[in-house]
């Protein structure tokens, strides 16, 4: 996995979308832009449907994310709300992977206990959280829109030390080169040992 790259991460919505794309330079994350797709003047859900595609595409064509991090539903007790849910999350992943881009995917939890060490961590912790971590100087009013820039920072943070595994594993697993011996020939053995030779 190459080490300088750009994560776009999306945190589903019907009613607002949350997304950020963050850039990988020399191991350091950088906030390059996050936001919020507004979905609440479609009346429709299905219309709703139809933008979340469009959006998510033209934001993946105008990033070229090399990999989408998305949150994954939550269970809730409303089925329908839930259902709807997971229709947007599976629209944003349709549009990420009709550009060829790789998904991941996160549950909130996960999510929240990379960011903030927490995994029952309020929207407003993970949001002041990245706010320390990127410098930002003011927060979006909707913080739909820190949750899908800490989907792209989980991402980051969950292959950085895959890598890091990886990389340990490879040394452990590394075979050491082992020193000849220089009585390895016939000659020397016999030399060496000329009362066990007739």
């Amino acid at each position: 996995m190459q080490t300088d790259r750009i994560i776009m991460g999306i945190d589903p919505g019907t009613t607002v979308m949350g997304y950020g794309v963050i850039r990988i330079a020399e191991r350091k994350p950088e906030l390059v832009v996050m936001g919020v797709i507004e979905l609440k003047k479609f009346g429709d859900h299905y219309i709703k449907l139809q933008k979340i595609f469009e959006r998510v595409t033209q934001i993946i064509a105008e990033y070229l994310p090399d990999e989408v991090a998305i949150e994954a539903p939550f269970f809730g007790k409303n089925v329908q709300s839930m259902l709807k849910l997971g229709r947007a999350q599976g629209v944003a992943i349709a549009a990420a992977l009709s550009r060829d881009v790789p998904i991941c995917e996160y549950a909130p939890r996960k999510i929240k206990q990379m960011i903030t060490g927490q995994g029952e961590a309020s929207k407003e912790q993970v949001a002041a959280m990245l706010k320390s971590m990127f410098g930002i100087k003011e927060l979006p009013k909707d913080l739909d829109a820190t949750d899908g820039l800490a989907a792209a920072v989980c991402h980051y943070y969950s292959t950085t030390s895959v890598m890091a595994q990886i990389a340990a594993e490879k040394q452990k697993t590394t075979p050491k080169k082992v020193a000849k011996k220089s009585s390895s020939s016939w000659e020397n053995f016999v030399a060496k040992n000329p009362d066990k030779v007739k």
